[in-house]
């Protein structure tokens, strides 16, 4: 297992596990083919913010899902909003179109259209076979992906339009109907992505300039590729640098994956028995 530096280590999902939420943390997960870090800062120091973020492994130890959220707001309504999300992850944690789910997804935050909530959100689904990850973006900053065999960070851009035109892609909440169209793209090993909400790209300086995509794009380029277990603190220094030292100002998340390429595994006896334990709704997921 890899150890991360100067850090915990990370922790394996056991299939039909969903772990996250929208509360502090730094922390590192581990699936079939993936190592997961996970940092978020709500702001002003709160307990909990308007990011929501989550990772799940479905039963069969083959796919790995998360989503990272930015949702408009704080406080208890947030939290009703991360226990949505949770509960859809949990409806679809063996369902390997994600469309779908981007879909429900959208239809629970025009629900709560009388409350003028929205999300932006990505939604992200890894296939140990095929070693490929489909991406769905709904309003939500371009993540970036780092080729190891080219050695560098680029931005991970969407899908034209679907055919026949049309809205598609808007935050959650926004319009009923949206499409959403979805990124597949096949992971080398060691290839890094990283994903993160607006409140990197919108941190401004002591001049009030904004330190934009391309900013966050050059200086992720300059950290330490090698250790990613590192590169979560070690940007979110150098963005607090650029800032001049002030405070954020919003939630603050990021989720940094790194492709192991490691294989599917059978759970065990015991892992086994909780699976159907779930699946048979004996226990939570």
């Amino acid at each position: 297992m890899t150890q991360q530096t100067g850090a915990t280590p990370l922790r394996s999902l056991q299939c039909m596990e969903i772990w996250g939420g929208n509360r502090a943390v730094e922390r590192a997960v581990a699936t079939p083919g993936l190592e997961i870090w996970v940092f978020s800062r709500p702001h002003e120091r709160a307990e909990a913010g308007g990011d929501v973020y989550y990772a799940s492994l479905c039963g069969g130890g083959r796919i790995t899902r998360f989503i990272l959220a930015d949702v408009a707001g704080h406080g208890a309504t947030v939290a009703e909003v991360a226990n949505s999300l949770r509960d859809l992850m949990r409806k679809n944690i063996n369902r390997k179109d994600q469309v779908r789910l981007v879909q429900a997804l959208n239809r629970q935050f025009a629900a709560l259209a009388d409350a003028n909530r929205f999300a932006t959100a990505v939604v992200a689904t890894y296939l140990t076979r095929g070693d490929t990850l489909t991406v769905c973006n709904a309003g939500h900053p371009r993540p970036f992906w780092r080729r190891a065999d080219a050695g560098e960070w680029s931005v991970l851009d969407g899908d034209p339009q679907p055919a026949g035109g049309g809205v598609a892609d808007l935050p959650l909440g926004v319009v009923d109907d949206t499409a959403y169209t979805r990124r597949q793209i096949t992971l080398g090993r060691g290839d890094l992505l990283l994903f993160y909400t607006d409140a990197w790209t919108e941190a401004a300086n002591p001049a009030g300039e904004l330190l934009g995509e391309s900013g966050l794009l050059e200086l992720v380029g300059r950290l330490d590729a090698s250790d990613p277990a590192s590169l979560p603190a070690a940007l979110s220094a150098g963005v607090d640098a650029f800032r001049g030292g002030r405070p954020a100002d919003d939630d603050a998340t990021l989720i940094l994956l790194r492709h192991t390429a490691g294989a599917s595994r059978r759970p065990g006896l015991v892992e086994t028995l909780a699976v159907y334990a779930k699946l048979l709704g004996l226990k939570r997921v």
